[in-house]
């Protein structure tokens, strides 16, 4: 007879999704992130079963295959200012009647990664031209490993990533398949840079910031276009600047939307984040996201 032995998922706190969001975005290397995992875990074989669960697997990054019948897809590349080459992901409908709205994806601090480009598919789904810009373009380009990725994210000068993101914008703009109304979608450090790019291009539509991090409130003043930022209820360390950027905002006369989705995590949209996925937050922001930019940029 055989015997079978079931066996249990390590069990997952808000502590160590706090501690992993440390280790990504702060200053914590990764031996000081498994020293305190394995302390909170019990043990350097409960961390290492962890790590996977908090980390994004790239085996479910694909909601919509790369040869979705839907929609047609190619690698492309364009001049930023100083004529360095960027490169992304467009994506298309297939069978597109007339000029389509234009959105431009920006990725998390992991590059333009397989998760990124499969959002990018999503909004060629729904009705959009999207690029999926590779904003480690200048570095030659996103690598596999998810920590180089971070590292070359780190080492980016923020104004030439402003600058090769409203190059994306431009491009995007003055694509024949184009109405030539561009909005802007970005999570994480791609969310924060939204806000960047809101400030520094009177022209963009419509943004949308996925727990990004805030611009200076003496900047809100020079955005125009209209703001849908969304927020995960348990990200404190995003979350404490909500309330500056929220009257600044209102001060400036913007037109914007703020939710927070209570009991959510940072990066609750990535769904291929075990740990952090929240599919009832993620599957609300994203028609609202749609709604948002169908409205604005049609």
């Amino acid at each position: 007879m055989t015997e079978t032995v079931e066996t249990k998922s390590p069990a997952i706190t808000q502590e160590m999704i706090n501690l992993y969001d440390e280790y990504t975005h702060l200053t914590l290397d990764r031996r000081g992130f498994m020293d305190k995992l394995g302390r909170l875990a019990g043990g350097s074989a409960a961390a290492a079963a962890i790590v996977p669960m908090l980390a994004a697997d790239k085996a479910h990054a694909a909601v919509f295959a790369p040869d979705d019948a839907r929609i047609v897809t190619e690698r492309v590349s364009f001049p930023s200012a100083d004529e360095t080459e960027l490169s992304g992901l467009l994506a298309k409908p297939k069978d597109a009647a007339g000029k389509l709205p234009a959105v431009l994806v920006i990725h998390e601090n992991r590059g333009l990664n397989p998760h990124i480009e499969d959002v990018t598919r999503r909004f060629a789904t729904e009705g959009f031209l999207a690029l999926g810009i590779d904003l480690l373009s200048r570095s030659g380009g996103t690598p596999a490993d998810e920590d180089q990725a971070r590292n070359m994210i780190g080492k980016l000068a923020p104004e030439a990533s402003l600058t090769d993101a409203i190059a994306a914008v431009e491009y995007l703009k003055a694509n024949p398949a184009s109405n030539g109304k561009v909005g802007v979608i970005g999570f994480c450090w791609g969310g924060g840079l939204v806000n960047r790019i809101a400030v520094a291009a009177p022209d963009l539509a419509a943004g949308v910031a996925y727990y990004g991090m805030q611009p200076p409130a003496g900047d809100v003043p020079k955005i125009k276009a209209k703001l849908m930022l969304h927020y995960a209820g348990l990200d404190d360390r995003i979350n404490a600047g909500i309330p500056a950027y929220e009257a600044a905002l209102k001060s400036a006369g913007v037109d914007y939307q703020v939710f927070v989705y209570e009991g959510a995590n940072h990066a609750f949209n990535n769904d291929t984040s075990a740990a952090r996925y929240d599919k009832k937050a993620a599957d609300l922001a994203w028609s609202r996201t749609v709604a948002f930019l169908k409205a604005n940029l049609g």
